[in-house]
């Protein structure tokens, strides 16, 4: 008698690419996921959510908006010095200073969508690259010719990335599994979800990342 195929393992991640815990739980999955053999690493999936959806399709200047959400630019200088020792210690130097807009993400989550739309490719090539660009070169993720060369460094078709991205192809979508995301009970990321069993929020740790993976294995 054959021996029956595993289901697929998977893990969604709900995440936004200008939310640096969001570039830290990355990290951190992928260290929890190459510690299981092989033949147990599951899929990783991911969901959009924008933290800010409100800001206008160009961006905002950062100072101005660190100004409204933190009370001034002391102040998020003394969080963002947390979240640059939280990087360092997944392997991430995250030059916070370097960048000059917050953007409105919407494209940014197209364009996951749109890699992730091929199964011959796995996504997540394209979301390292956005959060690099973004806390470690400083580069603008809002705009749409950026976003088209990012992901022909991220070994896509830059060109058919940029026609994507000047029609209105996946808006729709990604704004609804936003909501649905709130629907959910989903207010903060990353948001992690095993199996479809197990749910962690934040930027857990390895070990926390991977008892979760067992709870979600066990319970099938």
């Amino acid at each position: 008698m054959d021996t029956p195929t595993p289901p697929s393992r998977t893990v969604d991640v709900v995440s936004d690419v200008v939310c640096p815990w969001c570039y830290i739980g990355k990290r951190q999955l992928e260290a929890a996921i190459a510690r299981l053999p092989e033949d147990e690493r599951p899929v990783v999936r991911w969901h959009p959510f924008q933290l800010n959806p409100d800001l206008p399709p160009e961006g905002v200047d950062r100072r101005a908006y660190l100004e409204a959400k933190f009370g001034g630019a002391e102040r998020a200088a003394q969080i963002y010095e947390r979240v640059r020792a939280a990087g360092r210690t997944a392997g991430l130097e995250l030059a916070i200073d370097r960048i000059e807009r917050q953007p409105n993400t919407l494209d940014a989550h197209r364009l996951i969508a749109w890699a992730q739309s091929d199964p011959s490719r796995d996504a997540t090539a394209m979301v390292e690259a956005l959060f690099r660009a973004y806390f470690v070169e400083g580069r603008p993720v809002g705009e749409r010719d950026a976003l088209a060369r990012l992901a022909g460094e991220a070994g896509y078709d830059a060109q058919a990335a940029r026609e994507m991205l000047a029609s209105d192809t996946g808006s729709a979508e990604i704004q609804a599994m936003d909501r649905h995301a709130r629907e959910m009970g989903i207010t903060g990321v990353p948001f992690f979800v095993f199996d479809s069993k197990v749910g962690i929020s934040g930027a857990a740790g390895t070990d926390t990342l991977l008892d979760a993976m067992t709870q979600a294995r066990d319970r099938a």
